[in-house]
């Protein structure tokens, strides 16, 4: 056989993009590195979770429930939903797989504001699927009116990121109600609310209380996030019950690990404690945002735990700026860079850096 003869790839692997994990650095001159590149909370997990991660190592020998019993009964009596509603997998990035691979085939449509959160892309073209990316205003909003312009008879998923990753911004009950006037039943809606327990702003969406007016959407959460289980991969999708019966069916079997349910239920029971961890995040990221807004920084509000910061071709040189001070954060080439809320310490860091940097 020639050497040069090699197993053939499906045409989309060429194109499809990378994801970009948030990345660490390195101490420098006595610095302390702080990684502030991912949206993970610095807080350790609670003693009353490392617990039950603890008692649910025991039995790692065993497969895990495939069916996530306990904690798809546990979101059922938070949320008042039936468990035939709900579905689980590795994070939400796993779950909006799951939906995408669900309802979405080769030449159908996704759609969602760009730039949103980067699985989108990665996952929609795993499937076969079309991207149709739709440009965010001049202020990192969602631009609705356009979303919806975009919708044509192959368009079958819709992802509305809120608070959207990376800008941090909200899309209101208002502008959801008025496009769910105007999407076809037929069409999925989902509203992808991972940062929502750092939501302080009314007018946001209520996604289960959407979710439960409309027979047409989702809704995708996670535990990474406020919950402080970024590393053992636990997200849910609650929407129509015909739509969660396919998400379980394209899960993969035995995907959440029963120490990963377990901290997860274990969460849901020590939510007040968890929650004031929350608050928080959010007070320093009020007193980030402050700061940088003295400096004479016009920031998109967030409502997640990170900011926003637009530097434009700037980006580049202030992430390796960052860099020199043991700080990690997010670029995105050209646009900007997300900072998650981290250590005060790191914060203040970037504050000085920035000083340099305002326009």
């Amino acid at each position: 056989m020639s050497e040069s003869v090699i197993p053939q790839l499906r045409p989309e692997m060429a194109k499809l993009p990378t994801y970009k994990a948030g990345k660490k650095v390195e101490s420098v001159n006595g610095l302390t590195a702080y990684k502030l590149s991912s949206n993970e909370v610095a807080h350790s997990p609670l003693p009353s979770v490392v617990a039950a991660i603890v008692d649910a190592a025991n039995d790692i020998n065993r497969y895990p429930d495939p069916f996530t019993t306990k904690l798809k009964q546990a979101l059922s009596d938070k949320f008042a939903i039936p468990v035939d509603q709900i579905a689980t997998g590795t994070g939400s990035v796993g779950v909006c797989q799951q939906i995408i691979q669900a309802v979405a085939g080769a030449g159908d449509e996704v759609i969602y504001a760009w730039r949103s959160f980067e699985a989108y892309p990665i996952i929609a073209t795993i499937a076969g699927a079309l991207s149709v990316q739709v440009p965010l205003t001049h202020d990192g909003q969602h631009d609705l009116t356009a979303m919806l312009s975009a919708i044509t008879p192959r368009t079958r998923v819709i992802f509305v990121c809120t608070p959207n990753n990376p800008t941090g911004g909200i899309v209101t009950q208002q502008q959801i109600n008025e496009l769910l006037a105007k999407v076809s039943k037929d069409i999925l809606v989902v509203i992808d609310e991972a940062y929502v327990e750092f939501n302080r702003d009314d007018n946001a969406i209520d996604g289960i209380a959407t979710m439960k007016a409309n027979s047409n959407v989702g809704v995708l959460r996670t535990f990474s996030k406020a919950y402080g289980l970024a590393g053992l991969r636990v997200g849910y999708f609650i929407g129509p019950k015909n739509v969660a019966d396919a998400v379980r069916k394209t899960a993969v079997p035995f995907g959440v690990s029963n120490i990963a349910q377990a901290a997860a239920v274990a969460s849901l029971e020590h939510e007040t404690e968890l929650f004031q961890r929350v608050e928080e995040v959010i007070a320093e990221r009020r007193w980030f945002e402050s700061e940088l807004a003295a400096l004479g920084f016009k920031l998109p509000p967030s409502q997640a735990n990170f900011v926003w910061l637009p530097l434009g071709d700037r980006t580049e040189e202030f992430v390796n700026r960052s860099e020199g001070i043991a700080v990690s954060i997010r670029p995105f080439p050209g646009e900007g860079v997300r900072i998650s809320i981290g250590e005060r310490q790191a914060l203040e860091r970037i504050i000085e850096l920035a000083k340099e940097f305002v326009f």
